[in-house]
């Protein structure tokens, strides 16, 4: 199978896996969060951090898709590579407040890596093309 399909595959699933993460955590934050790997549901108004939490995926989901469907596959590569820091970051989140180890290296830190890897791999497939001199323009007699 050719790395561009592959790549295309990958970063179709993240899209659609973070889509529906984030939709998950705006319509149900009560029925998810368990699923996030942190201990306890928070207390007075802290699930309001769980939507935020939601709609940053939402949002980073429309990000990677739009550059994926409009074929800028670097860009794609660069904003998985950067995206990858949010789920590293939720990894050491749920490290940090005693969650579930399985859940926060399994889950999160098992995402992240992969998109540390699909990003590396578009990079890798769009670096001939980063490279190439631009063809000049004709010139006019």
């Amino acid at each position: 199978m050719p790395l561009k399909k592959i790549n295309t595959v990958l970063a179709a699933a993240f899209i659609l896996f973070i889509l529906w993460f984030g939709m998950e955590f705006i319509l149900s934050p009560e029925t998810t969060a368990p699923g996030f790997g942190l201990p306890s549901w928070p207390s007075g108004d802290g699930g309001g951090f769980l939507i935020i939490k939601g709609i940053r995926d939402v949002v980073l989901a429309l990000i990677l898709g739009i550059l994926l469907v409009t074929g800028h596959r670097r860009a794609l590569g660069w904003a998985l590579l950067v995206g990858a820091l949010a789920a590293y970051g939720d990894m050491t989140t749920a490290l940090a407040h005693h969650g579930s180890v399985a859940t926060a290296l399994g889950v999160h830190g098992l995402t992240a890596t992969l998109m540390v890897i699909n990003g590396l791999l578009m990079m890798r497939e769009t670096r001939n093309v980063a490279a190439a001199p631009a063809t000049p323009a004709p010139q006019a007699a």
